[in-house]
C-alpha cells in the first residue's frame, strides 16, 4: 500500500516535468528556427540594415558569441535555481531578440542577435534538465535524442518553411515578429507549467559553487579536444549550410531560390537522422572515436562529391548525406561527460557548448572575409565554389586528426580501466 502511494506520488511529481519538457522542446525548435532562418533572407537583411552581405554575416555571427558565453551560465543556473526561472528567462530573452531583429536598424539587429544567442543557450540544457527530472532513467537517453531531433527539425523549418514565405513576398519583419510571438506563448506556458523546486544551495560561496566545477572541466585536456572536434564538425553546417549556403548555391551554382533553400535545408534534416543514428552506433560498438572519424570521413566524401563530381548525385542528396554524417558532432558531448567526474557533468555540457560555438564564432568571420566578400563580384563562380568548399574540407580534416588524438571513453575503454 505504501509502495503504491509512493509510486503515485512520484508519478504526480514527474508529470509536470514531462509536460514542461514538451514545452522546452518547442523552445529548442524555435531557437533553431531563429538560428537558421536568416540564411534565406540575406539580401533582404542587407537592404533592411543597409549593409553588405559580409556585414550581414557579421551581424548573424553575434549569435554565437553570446551563445557560447551564456552556455557556461545556463547549466549552473539550472543546478542552483531549478528549471522554472532560468528556462523562462531564456526564452523570454530569445523573444525580445527576435522582436528587436525586426527593427530596420543595424544596431537593433546586432542587439537582437546577441539576445537571441544568449537566450538560446538555455534551450537544450534546459530540456536535458527537465527530461532528467521527468522521465525514468531508462528513458532519459531516448528523451534527449528526441529533443535533438526536434531542434534539428526547427533548423530545417527555419529554411524550408521560411524560405518560401520570403520568396512569396512576406516581409522579414512579419516573420521575426511571428517567431517572437510564438516564443512569448511558449514562455508563458513554461512559466505556468514548470514546477517550483526546493533546492539546497547552502554551504560554500555562490561564486565557488559556480567556478569550481569549471575548474575541474577546464583543467582536463580532453575537454578542450572534445570542444575542438565538435566545433570543427559543426562549423560547416552552422556557417555554410545555415548562413551562407543559399547565397553560394544561387550565385556560384546558379540554383534558383527554391532549389538553393531545399538543398541547404537537407543538412539540418539530415541531423534528425544522423544525431541519434551515430549515437546509437557509438553505443553499440562501445567506442566513440570510430563514430567521429567515420562521420567526418563521410562528411568529406559527400562534400568532395558535390564539389568535384556534381553530376554523380543531386545536390540535395549530397547535402542530406552530409547532414546525416555531421551528426558525429554530437559524439564529443558524450566524451566530455565520460572524461570528467560525475559531479561536474552538468558543467561539462556548458563547457562544450562554450567551446563548440566559440570555434564557430572564430571561423565565421574568417570564411566571410575569405570567400563571402567576393561572392557577387568573382568572375569564375565555379572556382570560387570549389575554393570555399575546400575550406570546409580542410576544417573537417582537422576534426578527424583531433579525433585520432583524443582519448577513447567508450564502453570498452571504461571496462578496461576498471580491470586495470
Amino acid at each position: 500500500m505504501a509502495d503504491s502511494i509512493n509510486e503515485a506520488s512520484m508519478q504526480s511529481y514527474q508529470r509536470p516535468f514531462i509536460i514542461a519538457w514538451a514545452f522546452g522542446c518547442m523552445f529548442y525548435f524555435l531557437e533553431y528556427a531563429a538560428r537558421s532562418s536568416p540564411a534565406v533572407m540575406i539580401p533582404q537583411l542587407s537592404d533592411t540594415f543597409k549593409i553588405t552581405a559580409v556585414g550581414v554575416s557579421a551581424v548573424l555571427g553575434m549569435y554565437y558569441y553570446t551563445y557560447s558565453a551564456t552556455s557556461l551560465i545556463a547549466g549552473v543556473a539550472l543546478d542552483h535555481a531549478g528549471a522554472r526561472y532560468p528556462i523562462t528567462i531564456g526564452i523570454g530573452i530569445l523573444c525580445i531578440g527576435c522582436l528587436l531583429f525586426a527593427v530596420p536598424s543595424v544596431v537593433a539587429g546586432n542587439t537582437g542577435r546577441l539576445l537571441q544567442g544568449a537566450g538560446s543557450a538555455f534551450a537544450f540544457t534546459g530540456c536535458v534538465y527537465l527530461a532528467s527530472h521527468g522521465f525514468p532513467a531508462k528513458y532519459i537517453a531516448t528523451a534527449i535524442g528526441f529533443t535533438q531531433c526536434v531542434g534539428m527539425l526547427g533548423g530545417s523549418a527555419g529554411q524550408f518553411v521560411v524560405g518560401p514565405l520570403v520568396h512569396n513576398g512576406v516581409s522579414i519583419q512579419a516573420i521575426w515578429i511571428a517567431i517572437g510571438v510564438l516564443c512569448a506563448l511558449v514562455c508563458l506556458g513554461l512559466f505556468i507549467i514548470t514546477p517550483r523546486e526546493k533546492l539546497n544551495n547552502e554551504g560554500g560561496s555562490p561564486w565557488a559553487n559556480i567556478i569550481e566545477p569549471y575548474k575541474v572541466v577546464f583543467a582536463n585536456p580532453q575537454s578542450y579536444l572534445s570542444g575542438i572536434i565538435s566545433g570543427l564538425l559543426f562549423a560547416p553546417t552552422t556557417i555554410f549550410a545555415m548562413t551562407w549556403g543559399i547565397a553560394f548555391f544561387q550565385q556560384d551554382k546558379q540554383f534558383n531560390y527554391n532549389s538553393a533553400v531545399l538543398t541547404c535545408a537537407m543538412v539540418p534534416l539530415g541531423w534528425v537522422v544522423g544525431c541519434p543514428l551515430l549515437g546509437w552506433i557509438s553505443d553499440r560498438i562501445k567506442a566513440r572515436k570510430p563514430a567521429i572519424i567515420g562521420g567526418g570521413l563521410l562528411m568529406m566524401l559527400s562534400f568532395a562529391q558535390l564539389l568535384y563530381l556534381p553530376s554523380l548525385l543531386p545536390a540535395f542528396v549530397s547535402m542530406l548525406i552530409f547532414g546525416i554524417a555531421s551528426g558525429a558532432a554530437m559524439i564529443p558531448y558524450s566524451i566530455i561527460k565520460e572524461a570528467n567526474p560525475d559531479n561536474v557533468k552538468g558543467s561539462a555540457t556548458g563547457a562544450i557548448n562554450f567551446l563548440t560555438f566559440g570555434v564557430t564564432a572564430l571561423l565565421g568571420p574568417v570564411f566571410a572575409k575569405s570567400y563571402g566578400k567576393d561572392l557577387t563580384t568573382t568572375t569564375d563562380h565555379l572556382a570560387h565554389f570549389k575554393a570555399s568548399g575546400n575550406f570546409w574540407l580542410i576544417i573537417t580534416a582537422l576534426a578527424i586528426v583531433v579525433g585520432f588524438i583524443i582519448k577513447e571513453t567508450g564502453g570498452h575503454a571504461r571496462a578496461a580501466e576498471k580491470l586495470s
